[in-house]
């Protein structure tokens, strides 16, 4: 009896240390996938997040690595959650080499992410904005179609939909600042060819999100060295076009313009 007493001491303790390594530096397991998290401080203090997918080929951990948009979430008291693909890229509709795909699994993996984040943590679920780069943001873009209601707003970073927007999203819409290089190669503005499929369109995406949302111009945003065009619903959530004269690349002043967007609108 002490013996198994003393086991399952041992085991409840081997499990409070696997909780306790949940971080940025060590996975939080969650099924087959993962993510990684940064807490802004004490983790019974409530907090809002960002929820960050890497790009084509990116990790959670790569995301840590990123000391600059750590030290911003932690700057702003905001926790940020890294987001981890299975296989180095996001399985939403239309996507290189997911054929037939509705990005179900996308979806139930960040929602079970949320779920798992909101019972380790003080999770504050009325401030959390989702923010991607590249296909991160084209998973994002997908994410502000199908489940709106989970985020105060969207910061979409050169990604749109593969091939073009959906014929139906859900609604009511979320806010989402989209953010891209005038001169991007990788993902241009009108899109092009990858393998058996196609980036989409970025203004086609923004029209339709325009309609849905009943989106009208506003005053755009004034964000340094950037170019905006502006729109908002009565419900008060934005929609907002930012250029910025460079290519294919993330900045996390990106990641933070969006942010003071959603806080200048309200949403976070």
């Amino acid at each position: 009896m002490r013996l198994v007493f003393f086991l399952k001491v041992f085991l409840a303790l081997l499990a409070a240390q696997g909780a306790a390594a949940c971080g940025a530096d060590s996975d939080c397991r969650i099924g087959e996938r993962q993510y990684r998290i940064q807490w802004p401080g004490d983790a019974r203090a409530r907090a809002g997040a960002i929820v960050y997918a890497h790009g084509y080929r990116g990790s959670a951990a790569a995301v840590m690595r990123n000391r600059a948009l750590r030290r911003m979430a932690r700057q702003e008291g905001l926790a940020l959650i890294a987001l981890d693909s299975l296989d180095g890229e996001w399985a939403v509709p239309n996507a290189p080499g997911h054929a037939g795909t509705d990005g179900a699994r996308e979806f139930a993996y960040i929602e079970a992410v949320l779920d798992d984040v909101a019972r380790r943590f003080a999770l504050d679920r009325d401030r959390v904005m989702g923010a991607g780069f590249s296909s991160g943001a084209m998973l994002m873009w997908n994410v502000a179609c199908k489940m709106p209601e989970r985020f105060a707003g969207i910061v979409a970073v050169a990604g749109t939909f593969w091939q073009g927007p959906p014929e139906t999203c859900a609604t009511p819409v979320t806010s989402v600042v989209h953010i891209h290089g005038q001169s991007d190669p990788t993902v241009p503005l009108t899109g092009r060819a990858i393998r058996e499929t196609w980036q989409g369109d970025v203004r086609e995406a923004l029209a339709m999100y325009r309609r849905l949302g009943r989106f009208r111009a506003a005053q755009p945003a004034q964000i340094e060295s950037m170019t905006c065009e502006g729109w908002r619903n009565a419900d008060g959530e934005i929609l907002d076009f930012c250029l910025h004269p460079g290519g294919h690349s993330l900045r996390t002043a990106y990641i933070r313009a969006g942010l003071d967007r959603l806080r200048e609108a309200g949403q976070m």
